[in-house]
């Protein structure tokens, strides 16, 4: 799975021009699903968003959660984060997993980060949609489950 993290002071998802979820303080989180990702995955990625230190304390360092600061999260459902642009000049979503297997993921997500008490609001998966934000700092981070296979190396300084 491959998320696109974004610190927002508010987002909302709009369907038909209806507005579907919305948050205030909090999270967005465009969320592609790959093939042969796997419900664990989902909830270690969960873990990840819920528990990075993202927003600022009294001293204005990176060092709250979103569930410190009592924000919320908008899961957004993207496949276009595995589009592979390397050949050509139309992407290809070779990697990007098939609806019937990405959907049920997605939710697992979104109901993995709502079982850790973070309010959550959500896209219609595979729906057109349009979303507003307006980021905050801006912060944005990508984080990748295909991480957890790799070893981690230790860093130069130890």
């Amino acid at each position: 799975m491959r998320a696109v993290v974004q610190r927002v002071r508010s987002c909302r998802v709009v369907v038909a021009g209806e507005t579907i979820g919305e948050i205030g303080r909090g999270l967005l989180v465009l969320l592609g699903v790959r093939t042969g990702d796997t419900a664990e995955r989902a909830r270690w990625l969960a873990d990840k968003v819920v528990n990075l230190r993202i927003f600022e304390d009294d001293q204005g360092k990176m060092n709250v959660s979103v569930a410190d600061a009592g924000g919320g999260v908008l899961v957004v459902s993207q496949f276009t984060l595995y589009g592979d642009c390397q050949k050509g000049r139309r992407p290809s979503f070779i990697d990007a997993a098939r609806p019937e297997v990405a959907e049920p993921l997605y939710g697992a997500f979104a109901n993995a980060v709502r079982l850790q008490g973070i309010p959550v609001a959500t896209g219609r998966f595979g729906t057109q949609m349009q979303v507003e934000l307006v980021n905050d700092g801006p912060v944005t981070l990508v984080l990748d489950t295909r991480e957890l296979s790799v070893p981690r190396r230790p860093s130069p300084a130890g």
